[in-house]
């Protein structure tokens, strides 16, 4: 009975540690429309913007969302094709980013904030099957044998300790004539669930659906 027990406890770690592994890893935690949208064409020319430190993490970004909005039947470029440096740049140098690029719109995303949480899992408590008394046939039961085997139990497996960073990011779409802000979404990315390819994909098509469904594009 402890042998088969022990193999069903491990089936089901098993199961659920591959359920989070199909978990997304970003989800959208608030969104806005300008009411000024209503009624109005969708964007069809985006200038994409990824506003991040690693330039390989922005042009990776940059490639799958001009890709995702160009299935989504939308002109866009990426903006390291007219703005190859990383950091800030002017007003000036950005206007004529956008006016070479020909595009009447832009959609800006960056990091926020990053917070780490550490989970800690007590060790898995393994033992016999419950006896009727004092230990007996070796059985957590209200005896001195019971009392023992279930105070020891728990050192048998160490804790198991997994920390995940989350990654607070904004997206917002900006009219290149005013720069006013007609969308914007507040989204959070767990990490360590895939690759930073697979996360910045899963992102790309998460912000792509999000603005299709609210007629944006």
């Amino acid at each position: 009975m402890p042998q088969r027990r022990r193999a069903l406890l491990l089936l089901c770690a098993a199961a659920a540690l591959g359920a989070g592994c199909a978990v997304n890893p970003t989800s959208i935690d608030a969104k806005w429309v300008n009411p000024q949208l209503a009624g109005q064409k969708p964007v069809r020319s985006l200038m994409v913007m990824s506003a991040v430190r690693d330039s390989t993490n922005r042009r990776i970004f940059e490639d799958r969302m001009v890709a995702a909005l160009q299935a989504a039947g939308v002109k866009a470029v990426q903006s390291y094709k007219f703005l190859p440096e990383d950091g800030p740049a002017s007003e000036e140098r950005l206007r004529a980013a956008v006016t070479q690029a020909g595009v009447t719109h832009a959609i800006v995303s960056r990091i926020i904030n990053v917070s780490t949480q550490v989970n800690v899992s007590p060790g898995m408590v393994m033992g016999p099957a419950w006896g009727p008394g004092w230990g007996w046939g070796g059985g957590w039961g209200p005896g001195w044998g019971g009392f023992v085997a279930y105070q020891n139990a728990v050192w048998a497996t160490p804790p198991l300790v997994t920390t995940t960073q989350n990654i607070y990011s904004d997206t917002r779409l900006f009219d290149t004539t005013n720069a006013d802000v007609l969308w914007s979404a507040a989204t959070t990315t767990s990490t360590g669930y895939a690759s930073v390819t697979s996360m910045i994909e899963q992102f790309v098509q998460l912000i792509v659906g999000t603005m299709t469904r609210d007629g944006v594009i």
